[in-house]
Parts: C-alpha cells; structure tokens; sequence
C-alpha cells in the first residue's frame, strides 16, 4: 500500500475556498477576498481605507 499523499499537506482545509471579487466602497477598487477572509479586516490596496465586506457588493469569478 502506497502511503504517499496526492495533495499537498493541509490541502482538505482549503478545498472548499471560494475566491470573490468586491468593489471598494470609496474608489471601485476590485479586491479579490477569499470565503475564510470575510471576517478579517481589510484595507483597500488602493485607497488604504477599510473595507467592510458586508456592505459591499461581491462578485463571484
């Protein structure tokens, strides 16, 4: 029996990650956030302002 593994360590935990694209509240900015990042805070790469995911619109890749 062949005890190798097919993935890559701690690849069960990530499988069902979902990646989003969200536009910046203040300049539409377009932020790709992953499922397990809503509830980090974030700022926008752009602006620098905080982003609060639950208000802005997401857009599914």
């Amino acid at each position: 029996m062949n005890s190798t593994p097919r993935h890559c360590p701690g690849f069960e935990q990530f499988k069902s990650l979902q990646s989003f694209l969200c536009k910046c509240p203040e300049c539409d900015e377009e932020i790709e956030v992953f499922s397990d990042e809503f509830d980090k805070p974030r700022n926008c790469p752009k602006c620098k302002k905080p982003v609060d995911f639950s208000k802005c619109t997401l857009y599914s890749r």
